[in-house]
């Protein structure tokens, strides 16, 4: 575990401080406001992040995750021809976009909110060894009046250094009392559909 003041200062994590962030478990001191995880595994798309940087309203972050010959969805995309399902590569930069949020010092439960482009021009097969995500964030915002945040970057993802994926526009915002620690009871917020302006 880290003090929070650690955590917003801190310019790498590996795998096992992920993991404890997903769990909510990373931060000892985490203010009672600070209720955005990361996925837990199989759906953690992320191993490390190498780098994370912020300066006034942009910033950079970049992580990596290796590439296993049984991960979960090269059993089942496709028979006969696995490969990562593209999608799985864009929800890992809505990952780290959500990640950059707190670690900038946003509060709530974080939630995709879209991209402007995506383009395709590779693939992850399972004899491959290294994704990597490099993200510039190009605005990161806290809302006064809400106490919401939002991030906005473009990415590039590299498996073993070449370039597969472009993503431009992702956008992942923060937002406070939508989250559902109850689950699955039904409380207040155990429906989903459209979000309030």
């Amino acid at each position: 575990m880290m003090k929070y003041e650690t955590f917003k200062s801190r310019t790498h994590f590996d795998k096992n401080e992920l993991l404890a962030f997903a769990y909510g478990r990373l931060i000892e001191d985490a203010p009672e406001e600070l209720k955005a995880r990361l996925p837990v595994p199989p759906m953690l798309m992320l191993d490390r992040v190498v780098e994370v940087s912020g300066n006034k309203n942009r910033g950079r972050i970049v992580a990596e995750r290796d590439v296993n010959i049984d991960d979960w969805f090269f059993h089942c995309h496709f028979q006969g021809d696995p490969v990562q399902p593209g999608c799985l590569g864009l929800d890992g930069v809505w990952q780290l976009l959500g990640f950059y949020c707190n670690w900038r010092g946003g509060l709530g439960s974080g939630r995709a909110l879209g991209c402007g482009e995506v383009e395709f021009f590779g693939q992850i097969r399972p004899h491959d060894g290294l994704v990597r995500y490099e993200v510039d964030i190009k605005r990161y915002a806290e809302l006064a009046s809400s106490g919401s945040s939002l991030v906005v970057g473009d990415a590039r993802l590299l498996v073993d250094d070449e370039e597969i994926y472009t993503v431009k526009g992702a956008r992942v915002g923060l937002f406070r009392g939508i989250d559902y620690p109850d689950y699955p009871l039904e409380s207040p917020n155990a429906r989903g559909g459209r979000m309030a302006e």
